[in-house]
């Protein structure tokens, strides 16, 4: 969620690489595209909706409203929704137990829209109190690791559990130290976006230079090369690079 579409789709135009096209969604909607995939969705309603700028990860599911009666049955919370859409599909925005941030769509998805390899977002990263925890709250919340069909596996790996499609990893849920009263945003728990880009040293360049701001040191696990940025409105994203193998051998 944005507050302006114009200069969102500018920054991470020149930062991420993206192109934009229309969404079914309406004019304040934007697709970004990366080689012919569609890759995050940009809405410029944080103004109208009073809420903060930031990204935010939906999942899909079969029925909005099952879901959120399960989040609120398990002491999550549904802040908006259901809300249903003129082009078909609905969507509510929740919290789970311990404040972070997400959404559940009941509707169309594309194809081509995933998170894992290739433009895609690289995964997405939950950090919360307590990885086990939170990981019975979305299994139940929203059926992983129940053998439905299209669904994923979920495996518990270096104090991590980790979400796989397919054998690929989309998403990881850390413990870590966080709060859910804190007063900044990046040491509460919340779910957090990685972004991958071809070479990081341009990236962080270009989000400088359109009013973006570091708030990480460079880190590096031997694979891959990460910095945690804002953009010009707040929103907190990781960029992450491979490394060359030639390079990390």
């Amino acid at each position: 969620m944005a507050r302006d579409l114009e200069a969102s789709q500018r920054f991470y135009g020149a930062v991420v690489g993206w192109s934009f096209r229309p969404a079914p969604l309406g004019d304040a909607f934007s697709i970004a595209v990366m080689d012919g995939v569609p890759v995050a969705g940009i809405g410029a309603l944080a103004t109208d909706l009073a809420i903060a700028v930031a990204w935010t990860p939906y999942f899909a599911v079969d029925d909005v409203d099952v879901a959120a009666s399960r989040i609120r049955e398990r002491s999550g919370t549904v802040a908006v929704g259901p809300v249903s859409f003129p082009s078909g599909g609905r969507a509510a925005l929740v919290a789970d137990l311990d404040g972070a941030v997400f959404g559940v769509w009941d509707g169309p998805v594309s194809s081509g829209w995933r998170v894992g390899l290739g433009p895609a977002p690289a995964w997405l990263e939950l950090r919360t109190r307590n990885a086990f925890d939170a990981a019975l709250f979305y299994g139940e919340v929203l059926e992983w690791a129940t053998g439905r069909a299209g669904c994923c596996e979920v495996s518990y790996e270096q104090e991590r559990v980790v979400l796989r499609q397919g054998g690929e990893p989309v998403a990881r849920i850390d413990s870590g130290p966080v709060e859910p009263g804190a007063y900044t945003p990046h040491t509460r728990p919340r779910w957090h976006v990685h972004f991958r880009v071809a070479d990081l040293e341009p990236a962080i360049e270009a989000a400088l230079d359109l009013g973006g701001r570091v708030v990480s040191v460079v880190t590096e696990d031997g694979a891959e090369r990460s910095v945690a940025l804002r953009d010009p409105d707040g929103a907190l994203f990781t960029l992450t690079m491979r490394i060359p193998k030639a390079a990390a051998d």
